[in-house]
């Protein structure tokens, strides 16, 4: 259904690079029977099953990228037909663009898995209408509103909320920052403190709100908390915030030097 989607995107102008955090053979054969039946560009980065190790499949998913631009999603979630033009539309020198995310409900995702529902073709009307009776949130995301240049940059050096499921940042900024760091293994926080690391090199944050929101499809939700009550993650996000660093501990240099 993701790959579908960008399948069905107004424009052409991008390539799909597809981070594999250890998935199986068929999941490999689904991606080469896309790449064939869809006539895009397609790149796949398969590591080990080793854990929850999603910021290292997603530097190594970088290195074998080849634009100048990034646009990070999440494998749970559905895009709208203008979502890769609206992101490049708000592209800027020096800013990374943080986009929303509408939250499609359990029972909504239980139906369309069903019956194999196309969402991604559905009008933002509809989307909206289904929005204000519950079926997901933030219905207002999903009209365009008119938003001016300064209400989008109103936020310029907050990380808080914002999500790789939904985030435009140039290539060169993602390498000078030295990507993810791949200490951040489990659930959780590896996207804010790679947004906090960008910020503090000098980075502004630009929101696309009422342009580009991603549909979030509902799945439990995993959990990385140990045993005796703790998130490694919160620990080293902890620590981040108590320094001025803004490079990861072990990054995307780390990970293309593994191979």
């Amino acid at each position: 259904m993701v790959l579908d989607s960008l399948r069905l995107q107004n424009t052409r102008d991008f390539e799909i690079v597809i981070a594999d955090d250890g998935s199986r053979q068929e999941t490999k054969d689904l991606i080469d029977r896309f790449r064939q039946e869809s006539g895009l560009t397609v790149k796949h980065f398969w590591q080990d099953d080793d854990g929850y190790r999603l910021s290292r499949s997603r530097n190594g998913a970088v290195g074998v990228a080849s634009g100048k631009y990034l646009i990070f999603i999440d494998g749970d979630c559905c895009l709208l037909p203008d979502f890769v033009s609206s992101h490049l539309a708000l592209a800027e020198e020096g800013w990374f663009v943080a986009g929303r995310r509408c939250y499609v409900r359990r029972k909504p995702t239980e139906r369309i898995f069903r019956k194999s529902l196309a969402i991604y073709r559905w009008p933002k009307a509809l989307w909206f209408l289904l929005a204000l009776t519950g079926r997901c949130n933030r219905p207002f995301q999903f009209v365009p509103l008119p938003v001016s240049d300064q209400k989008r940059k109103r936020r310029p050096t907050s990380w808080e909320k914002v999500q790789t499921c939904n985030l435009g940042v140039w290539r060169k900024d993602f390498i000078a920052a030295d990507g993810f760091d791949i200490s951040f293994e489990g659930h959780g926080l590896e996207d804010s403190d790679f947004v906090l690391r960008m910020i503090r090199m000098g980075l502004r944050r630009k929101d696309g709100d009422h342009t580009s929101p991603v549909l979030h499809l509902y799945h439990p939700r995993r959990s990385s908390t140990t045993e005796d009550g703790v998130h490694p993650n919160r620990l080293r996000f902890d620590e981040l915030m108590k320094s001025e660093r803004y490079l990861p501990l072990s990054g995307y240099a780390d990970t293309n030097a593994e191979g």
